[in-house]
């Protein structure tokens, strides 16, 4: 589970100046490793970083297929992340019988940790700049749609052939909006093993009410190992663990994988995802924790199944209700618009740039436009269901292997499927009783938007009632068996068409639907906009060089900053909190959900140093996706451990303001007196200390 980070838009002079295109406020930017800002730390903190630093830090970094960040903090595969990170796998491994979201796990020796399903952690070990390749392949093009194509194959081609070559995941990355193509090549490992998670009311304490704000005392920590050919990874490559952490005013960086930001986006772009983009997630969001929270009524064990899901979808829906209020602010999009004007001037004033970059905006806006006329086809043709997805890309699948890897739908492309397949085989459970009450949720709102008139509507419902169709698509289907979905997807196209699957049978009717709307997607809309978007990044190379950062790509990147505190509400906030804070916040509320705490804090507190730290905050600038990356220091050691963003910070998918926007995060401090003190996990806590198991 990715949590996204909320921030308030800030206005003012402040605000007005973070958004110039043509310079960076002090230690904003998440930085590709192959452009660093040596140059910024060097004049700020008289600070080197070196090639053997970055690339140790590179190293010891990971990304998770569970939507977060994480590193290596021992010698022994042992990785660090968030709680809330690890929490799917969590909610895959727990049954009725024992939860271990919320008791917690720990595995005190190696036979007891505990496998995950289907998490998939990626080590980025080169990067390679194949901008000329994919431009030299547009070459000849005349048309957006042709551009498109032929973009689409020379990148499949690039990551085919690496993979082969390298045996490495290879990623080709569209950064600058196009201005430039990156290969990344990640070291995949697939045999993940939970050693330690603490229970929710500690890693998520304070609930929804103290989501995305600050003080904050959450101990939103979890550890994996990670193993190849059955034994644990064995690297140099790990941070050492720091537990006295980083003092106030300390430089500290952010090593992880941001999920997306729309910095360089165009206003036409904003306007579109303001007053149609956004609003429509909205109305789905809260269709889905509606459905969900009546079906978690029904008894323990639904409340169980369906905890993980609507905790996310309430994370979500409050971090995009609060994106939302920031666009809806018309000093925000005043100096958007100012910006944007700004650069645009520039271009026009000169005569080559105009002939080569002046048109981009107007088709940006023009395929937008276009884009929101097919928006109710696009956002309420779906059944919300882990079943119908498996059956739509089993049925894709067989179709789609068949063809040239450069004509394939996205995801399916030849360097692609070993991912997928791990995904497609997964033996986490699928619940049958939460599936219908999805399906039928989802198709009510269907209805309720597109007409029973509709095509999609009609094909699903066919005279039956949502709930019906729930019914008799659930209880006729057996993908919920991995074995049956290895069966599908090994005897190909003839034994997917032939098959009586229910789900399987629905996909096949909805195929060529949702096939004409991604071509008409690629078409009008993402060829266009794809085509415009080179256009700028070769606009801003023009105007200002490579100074800048690219927007967000969930991709490896680097945040540098330091340990601070900020104004709030008339006051201060400070750069920590405590122990003692904790026990106060809960003494405050009478100790009433969500802020109880678990019966090992109530028991033990005698014996806890209750002046140690807890959570901190830094000027880092992170986003959505930095969840679980480490907060590292000069030397390379870890002093905390990224879970959030505070409530100022939402600016940052935006801009970044440095005033109050800052990233929250754990403390080594208080994760080796938890470790210690509260779940008897010593010989963790030495591991992560001295690298020895």
């Amino acid at each position: 589970m990715q949590r996204l980070h909320l921030n308030r838009f800030m206005v003012g002079g402040a605000f007005l100046a973070a958004l110039s295109v043509t310079g960076l406020r002090a230690e904003e930017g998440m930085w590709t490793f192959d452009n660093p800002p040596a140059k910024l730390i060097q004049e700020k903190y008289n600070f080197t970083l070196t090639p053997a630093w970055l690339e140790h830090v590179r190293l010891s970094s990971v990304r998770l297929n569970d939507g977060g960040s994480g590193s290596f903090v021992s010698p022994h595969g042992l990785l660090l992340t968030n709680h809330h990170v690890a929490r799917g796998q969590l909610q895959k491994n727990s049954t009725a019988q024992r939860d271990y979201i919320r008791d917690g796990f720990y595995a005190a020796t190696a036979a007891e940790e505990m496998k995950s399903p289907d998490l998939e952690v990626n080590v980025l070990v080169s990067l390679e700049n194949v901008t000329g390749r994919v431009q030299q392949a547009l070459q000849g093009a005349r048309t957006p749609e042709q551009e498109f194509a032929a973009r689409k194959s020379a990148i499949a081609a690039i990551e085919r052939e690496s993979q082969q070559n390298t045996g490495f995941r290879s990623d080709v990355v569209t950064l600058y909006q196009g201005g430039e193509y990156w290969l990344y090549r990640y070291k995949k490992y697939t045999d993940v093993r939970l050693v330690f998670a603490p229970e929710q009311q500690i890693a998520f304490f304070g609930g929804d009410p103290d989501n995305f704000t600050y003080p904050r005392y959450d101990l939103d920590m979890a550890l994996f190992r990670v193993y190849e050919d059955n034994r644990p990874v064995e690297s140099k490559n790990y941070l050492q663990w720091n537990p006295q952490g980083a003092a106030d005013g300390e430089l500290v960086f952010v090593v992880g994988h941001p999920g997306s930001t729309q910095r360089l986006n165009t206003l036409a772009e904003l306007e579109s995802e303001r007053d149609t983009g956004l609003p429509t997630i909205l109305k789905i969001l809260r269709n889905r924790i509606e459905t969900l929270k009546k079906y978690s009524a029904t008894g323990a064990e639904p409340a169980r199944q369906s905890a993980s899901v609507i905790f996310g979808l309430e994370n979500s829906f409050k971090a995009l209700e609060g994106r939302l209020k920031g666009l809806l602010d018309k000093r925000v999009m005043d100096a958007k618009r100012a910006d944007e004007e700004r650069f645009r001037a520039r271009v026009m004033n000169d005569a080559s740039w105009k002939a080569a970059y002046g048109g981009a905006w107007d088709q940006i806006a023009s395929a937008e436009r276009l884009l929101n006329t097919r928006n109710k086809e696009r956002s309420f043709r779906g059944l919300y269901s882990q079943l119908a997805n498996l059956a739509q890309t089993i049925v894709q699948y067989g179709v789609e292997v068949k063809k040239p890897d450069g004509e394939r739908l996205p995801g399916y492309h030849e360097a692609q499927l070993e991912s997928m397949r791990m995904q497609l085989f997964s033996p986490a459970p699928i619940y049958p009783e939460m599936e219908i009450a999805r399906i039928a949720g989802a198709l009510e709102l269907d209805v309720a938007e597109s007409g029973a008139e509709d095509p999609f509507i009609k094909i699903v419902l066919n005279g039956r009632t949502p709930r019906q169709a729930a019914e008799a698509l659930v209880r006729g289907s057996k993908l919920a068996d991995p074995a049956a979905r290895r069966q599908l997807i090994e005897g190909g196209e003839a034994a997917v068409a032939a098959s009586p699957d229910t789900m399987i049978v629905l996909a096949r009717q909805l195929d060529p639907m949702r096939r004409e709307l991604i071509k008409w997607t690629e078409d009008k809309v993402q060829a266009v906009k794809e085509r415009a978007g080179e256009q700028l990044g070769k606009a801003r190379f023009a105007a200002f060089g490579k100074s800048t950062y690219p927007d967000a790509t969930f991709t490896l990147r680097l945040s540098y900053g330091q340990v601070k505190g900020y104004p709030m509400n008339g006051t201060a906030a400070a750069p920590k909190t405590t122990l003692y804070g904790l026990y106060d916040r809960a003494a405050s509320f009478d100790y009433k959900e969500p802020f109880q705490l678990p019966a090992r804090y109530v028991e033990r507190r005698a014996a806890l140093e209750l002046s140690t730290p807890l959570n901190f905050v830094t000027t880092n600038d992170i986003i959505g996706g930095n969840s679980g990356s480490p907060v590292i220091n000069r030397a390379g050691e870890v002093v905390g451990l990224i879970f959030d963003g505070n409530i100022e910070s939402l600016v940052g998918d935006f801009v970044y303001e440095g005033e109050t926007n800052r990233a929250v995060a754990v403390h080594t401090a208080g994760m080796t007196e938890a470790l210690r003190k509260l779940y008897d996990a010593g010989n963790l806590a030495d591991e992560l200390l001295t690298g020895k198991r």
